[in-house]
C-alpha cells in the first residue's frame, strides 16, 4: 500500500484587520513617545525659564542687527546711486554689455527704481527698460563704441529698428537711442520725424558727468502720466 505524501500546510498571512491594528498600534505608541517628549521639553523649560528668556533676547538681537544691517544697505544704495557718475572716458573703456548696466544705472539714478537691462539676443532693439517717476516708460537702445568719436556713426538703419519696437512692441512712451559716438546727420533728421531720442556724445557725457535726469536733457519728451514729487 502507497503512502501519500503528507500536506504542507500554507502559513497564514496576516489578515488586513490585523496589520491595520498593528499600524494603528504603531500609530498610537509613536504619538504617546512624542506627546511624553514634548511635556519633558516643556517641564524643562518652565523648570530653566531662563534659558528660553535668553533665546529670546538673542533672537531679538539678531533680528534687530539684520533689520539695522538691511537698513544701512539701502541708505548706502541711495547714496550711492545719487552720488554716481561717470566719465565719457570711464563709459568708453567699458564692454558693450557693461555699457547697457552703466546706462541701467544711471536711469535709476534719476529715480527709476525698475530701470534694468535686457539687451540680448532677441531684444528686439531693447536694451535698457524704465519707468520714470512721473509714470513714462523709457525704452533705451544702447550702441557702444570702442574708439568714441572714431568709431562708426550711428545710422537710420539702427534707429528704423527702434522705430519698430519701441511702441509697438515695448510699450513705450520714450523711445531713445544712447550711444557714446557719433550719429549720422540723416539719423538724426529720421529721430526728429519720428519723434525719437538721441543721446550722442556730448549729451551723454553732460547726463553721466551730473546729476540732471535725463528727462531735462532731451527735448519735447511727453508729459507726466501722473503726479510726481519731482514735478
Amino acid at each position: 500500500m502507497t503512502r501519500r505524501p503528507p500536506v504542507r500546510r500554507r502559513k497564514r498571512q496576516p489578515t488586513r484587520r490585523r496589520r491595520r491594528d498593528d499600524q494603528l498600534l504603531a500609530g498610537s505608541v509613536a504619538a504617546v513617545v512624542v506627546v511624553g517628549v514634548v511635556v519633558t521639553v516643556v517641564n524643562w523649560l518652565l523648570d530653566h525659564w531662563w534659558v528660553l528668556a535668553l533665546a529670546l533676547v538673542l533672537a531679538v538681537l539678531v533680528g534687530a542687527g539684520w533689520l539695522h544691517r538691511r537698513r544701512q544697505q539701502a541708505q548706502w544704495e541711495a547714496v550711492r546711486a545719487r552720488g554716481l557718475r561717470y566719465a565719457i572716458t570711464q563709459l568708453d573703456a567699458l564692454h558693450h554689455a557693461r555699457f547697457e548696466d552703466a546706462v541701467s544705472d544711471l536711469m535709476r539714478r534719476d529715480g527709476c527704481a525698475d530701470a534694468r537691462r535686457v539687451g540680448g539676443g532677441g531684444d528686439l532693439g531693447a536694451d535698457v527698460k524704465a519707468t520714470d517717476p512721473f509714470g513714462r516708460r523709457w525704452v533705451i537702445q544702447c550702441k557702444h563704441r570702442r574708439n568714441g568719436l572714431k568709431g562708426s556713426a550711428v545710422g537710420t538703419p539702427d534707429l528704423q529698428v527702434l522705430n519698430g519696437t519701441a511702441r509697438q512692441v515695448h510699450g513705450a512712451d520714450i523711445a531713445v537711442i544712447v550711444t557714446n559716438g557719433r550719429v549720422s546727420a540723416p539719423a538724426v533728421t529720421f529721430a526728429q520725424q519720428q519723434r525719437l531720442h538721441v543721446v550722442d556724445r556730448q549729451t551723454l557725457a553732460v547726463w553721466a558727468s551730473g546729476s540732471r535726469p535725463l528727462w531735462e536733457l532731451l527735448r519735447a519728451v511727453p508729459p507726466p502720466r501722473r503726479p510726481s514729487a519731482m514735478s
